[in-house]
């Protein structure tokens, strides 16, 4: 995930278009003094353990990144005002041209391109930020709730940690019943799979590569790579890991002394190239076909970011290592996974688009 760098200056500046695009609001549309407790208000305890005073009825919440965004979609894509990225250019097979077309904010952390206008514009009630929990989170969501004038809420969500992250968003934004749907989905899926493992003796050596050459790798200890570690033996063992999403640089020497029983290619990178590739041909899950590029429509089932579009990921991985242990419907699960993150009907065309390299 990306650093949790300072935005104080830019915020300043919405601070001011706040004002400015708040003097000709109605009375009826001018924010609660979330300072002034009240039957319109409630406190919510958030994961970084800050008590947040909110609207008890939230219609309107901005996602702080991409991680926050793809989990709030699955629970709540009608009370998002907009968008911290463009969703990705697939998308279009997948979303409803309602969501496709909602404003870009830009990320909170780590980035330059906050668009302070559009949020202004937006008047979301609450700004949430979903995702690994930084030693500095706490101030730093008092910061921007501070800068903004806006509340700030922080849910922490690893993979093991999903089905609770989604009840807490459940009870922050009064969605309870929708919620448990989802996080009995996640747990169910999250248990079976860590279970079943514990029944396997000897993980199958495995290798997630990515970037344009296809040698950056995702390290065993870092925080991309969990369901890598969960489900096979990432021999990716590195001396100091990258906890970006593109991982540690490494050499084609590297690749061949690991030499792991399978390769799963991030989308874009050198998949359809080492098939003919002499320095490729050295590994011997190239040499025996046994190499993937992870499913992508419209977001990596395995790698960045880093959200629940890795659950599918998850099945995906444990039927293409361990077909004989695992009897997964594949269809199947991708059907209801894309129906309940997506809120998108599959057909067999889009799966096999999904699908195209990846089986």
């Amino acid at each position: 995930m990306k650093s949790r760098k300072s935005i104080v200056s830019l915020l300043m500046v919405f601070v001011m278009v706040i004002v400015v695009g708040c003097s000709g609001k109605k009375e009826a549309d001018k924010p609660l003094d979330l300072n002034m407790k009240s039957d319109k208000t409630f406190e919510f305890v958030d994961s970084a353990g800050r008590t947040v005073t909110l609207p008890r009825t939230i219609k309107r919440i901005a996602p702080s990144g991409t991680m926050a965004q793809i989990m709030l979609f699955a629970l709540a894509p009608d009370e998002m005002v907009g968008l911290s990225g463009k969703w990705a250019t697939s998308a279009e097979l997948v979303l409803d041209e309602k969501y496709l077309n909602l404003p870009v904010f830009g990320q909170f952390y780590g980035s330059k391109d906050l668009n302070m206008e559009a949020l202004a514009a937006a008047h979301p009630q609450v700004i949430i930020d979903i995702g690994e929990a930084k030693d500095s989170i706490a101030e730093d969501m008092d910061q921007m709730s501070e800068q903004l004038g806006i509340p700030t809420v922080f849910i922490e969500a690893t993979t093991e940690g999903s089905g609770d992250a989604y009840r807490m968003l459940g009870r922050l934004l009064g969605k309870e019943e929708e919620a448990e749907d989802i996080a009995v989905y996640c747990d169910h899926n999250y248990d079976f799979i860590r279970d079943t493992m514990k029944q396997i003796p000897e993980k199958k050596k495995i290798l997630y590569c990515l970037g344009t050459d296809g040698l950056n790798v995702i390290g065993h200890n870092s925080f991309h790579s969990e369901v890598l570690n969960m489900i096979g033996e990432n021999v990716a063992v590195l001396d100091q890991v990258s906890s970006l999403g593109s991982g540690n640089p490494v050499s084609m020497e590297q690749l061949l002394n690991w030499n792991p029983e399978y390769i799963f290619f991030a989308p874009g990178s050198v998949y359809s190239q080492v098939g003919e590739n002499p320095l490729w041909q050295g590994l011997d899950a190239i040499k025996s076909k046994k190499y993937y590029e992870a499913p992508s429509i419209p977001y990596n089932w395995l790698g960045f970011p880093p959200s629940v579009n890795r659950y599918i990921g998850m099945i995906w991985l444990c039927e293409q290592l361990y077909p004989d242990k695992f009897d997964f419907d594949l269809y199947g699960e991708t059907k209801q996974f894309y129906e309940m993150f997506y809120h998108c009907e599959m057909t067999e065309e889009l799966y096999q688009k999904i699908m195209n390299h990846s089986k």
